[in-house]
């Protein structure tokens, strides 16, 4: 990497880092500000926030060195989020912002009991402390790789900025800078695929050279019997997990939840073909990878056909993916922290300041605690592959009985944390106990069906034996919509004029800083192409076409502002 590239990063850094300072005033109003977000966020930004949280270094590293090894079998594998996606959209979005709730862990509280929401909240908030870390550490490494400094160095210094303007704007601003990260990355990738097409002689020379079983779907190691037992995890995990409820929950409406999902599935069903494509070309260009080698292969071609200034562009795109996933969980995190465990079991006349307080003192102490966490794992060897395997154990342990109880009256406290502990306990045995006491490993397939299959089997019996008993919950109804599709509760209340101009305030805000930060991002791009010497017209027209959207975007918060004014 050469200096231009260190001052495109700073130049990114710095710009997320202000996005959330914007918003400092603006999380500060209210609690529904710094929480919800306004609770009627326009559905484009919680869908493309949604689907660029999703990502992590992951996404560039392991599915990268699969693309590399196997070819579309990677697209695959990605394809299956797009079908999650479309099932959560026609069933479980709608459902979730028919509750009225703010997080799921206040749903769990309503609809069953404050034990159970306080047994799911630690469950959730422990797993996300761990997960949280391992997403840090491998951008961290990509970073010290591609620069010189230390590795710790780099996980400090990006844990500490997604946390500051994680604690700063709340809500808004993890919202807002997921949306400029996934123009950044797409911007990125957009430019590499074709400068990479043009390094082996074009897309007919990528068809010729590539490896025989290139463009098999499946493999023998990734089966379709894996792919199905990957939609059902990814529908489980998409649906029921905390930080990605939040973005059905801060809509205004069932329909734009829907539509947030509805998103997700449309972008996820397109970008893998491009996000893959680049360490598939490598294959052409270095065949001769070996070992944990591919893993590399995304950065390899970066350094390898991309001049000054974009590889920090490449690099700084990644580092957005990897901090979407980050400030997602730690957002809500501290929401969870401040609504359901401050509010309810501590303080209970809390004021509304006092939980904005509360919320950003967690966001800087969880963070903290995560990048603490990162800076240990080398230390402690193995523990990326483990703490993202507990994940995808626990991901079906935890939410999967919470999302059976959207649909059922039956489910109650009991059955709901029994198939939690069951599935858990039984799961982690499969992953553990089994390989070390009887030598047995379970292929991926079933032990991602594991995962996902025994708590649905346990809530199954559960559900069987309540309808033979003909019993149903004690808050079973709490949550249940009358003619009108209003939900019957004493709670409930409709939204003032009051707090729907201050939320539409907020979201034209929130609309024309996504329109700056887009148009620095497209200025910041054409620049770095004109002081190219090489594929300028590829980088400036990536670039143009930002700045474009970035005034149609403008253009529509002028709209919103004059229709408001005009109410």
């Amino acid at each position: 990497m050469q200096q231009l590239d260190f001052i495109v990063m700073v130049i990114f850094a710095l710009l997320i880092f202000s996005i959330g300072i914007a918003f400092t005033k603006m999380g500060s109003k209210n609690s529904q500000a710094f929480f919800e977000a306004g609770g009627e966020t326009p559905w484009w930004i919680n869908g493309l926030s949604l689907f660029v949280s999703y990502f992590s270094a992951g996404t560039f590293v392991v599915w990268g060195s699969i693309a590399y090894k196997h070819g579309l079998v990677s697209n695959t594998i990605q394809l299956t989020m797009a079908i999650s996606g479309f099932i959560v959209a026609l069933f479980i979005a709608k459902k979730w912002k028919r509750t009225k709730v703010k997080t799921a862990a206040e749903y769990i509280g309503k609809r069953f009991t404050v034990k159970t929401q306080q047994f799911y909240t630690y469950l959730v908030l422990l797993l996300s402390l761990f997960t949280t870390a391992s997403v840090l550490y491998p951008v961290g490494k990509m970073v010290h790789v591609a620069t010189p400094y230390s590795l710790n160095t780099c996980i400090i210094i990006i844990g500490m900025i997604i946390v500051l303007y994680t604690a700063a704007g709340g809500l808004w601003a993890v919202l807002v800078t997921d949306v400029v990260q996934f123009v950044i990355l797409a911007a990125s990738v957009l430019i590499v695929i074709p400068i990479a097409f043009s390094e082996i002689g074009g897309p007919q020379n990528f068809i010729t050279k590539k490896p025989d079983d290139f463009f098999n779907l499946f493999n023998s190691e990734y089966t379709f019997g894996f792919m199905l037992a990957f939609i059902m995890y990814q529908t489980v995990y998409l649906g029921g997990n905390w930080s990605y409820v939040q973005r059905y929950t801060s809509v205004k409406d069932e329909k734009k939840s829907q539509k947030v999902a509805y998103l997700f599935t449309i972008l996820y069903f397109i970008s893998p073909v491009l996000w893959m494509l680049p360490p598939m070309i490598y294959r052409i260009i270095n065949p001769n990878l070996q070992g944990l080698e591919p893993e590399g292969a995304y950065m390899m071609l970066c350094q390898k056909v991309l001049p000054a200034g974009l590889i920090g562009l490449v690099l700084a795109g990644m580092i957005s993916a990897t901090s979407s996933k980050a400030n997602t969980t730690i957002n809500l995190a501290a929401t969870v922290f401040a609504m359901d465990i401050y509010k309810n079991l501590l303080r209970k006349n809390a004021h509304e300041k006092e939980l904005i307080f509360v919320a950003r003192l967690f966001t800087l102490v969880f963070g903290g605690l995560t990048v603490l966490i990162a800076i240990f794992i080398p230390y402690i060897g193995g523990i990326v592959d483990f703490v993202l395997s507990i994940a995808s154990i626990a991901g079906g342990a935890i939410f999967a009985p919470i999302i059976w109880s959207l649909f059922s009256k039956r489910q109650t406290a009991v059955s709901v944390v029994t198939a939690t502990i069951i599935a858990l306990s039984t799961n982690l045995f499969l992953k553990v106990g089994l390989p070390s006491i009887f030598s047995i490993k379970l292929a991926r397939s079933y032990e991602t069906m594991c995962g996902v299959g025994i708590p649905v089997l346990v809530l199954a019996i559960f559900e069987w034996y309540y309808r033979t008993k003909n019993l149903i919950a004690p808050n079973a109804f709490v949550f249940t919509p009358n003619a009108d599709g209003q939900i019957v509760s004493a709670e409930t209340q409709a939204v003032s004029s009051e707090l729907h101009k201050e939320a539409e305030e907020q979201n034209i805000f929130g609309i024309k800083v996504i329109a700056y930060a887009m148009l620095v991002v497209g200025i910041g791009i054409v620049t770095l192409g004109l002081a190219s010497t090489l594929y300028t017209s590829t980088v400036v027209t990536v670039g143009s076409i930002i700045i474009c959207l970035s005034l149609l975007i403008w253009n529509t918060g002028n709209k919103k502002a004059k229709q408001l004014r005009n109410i």
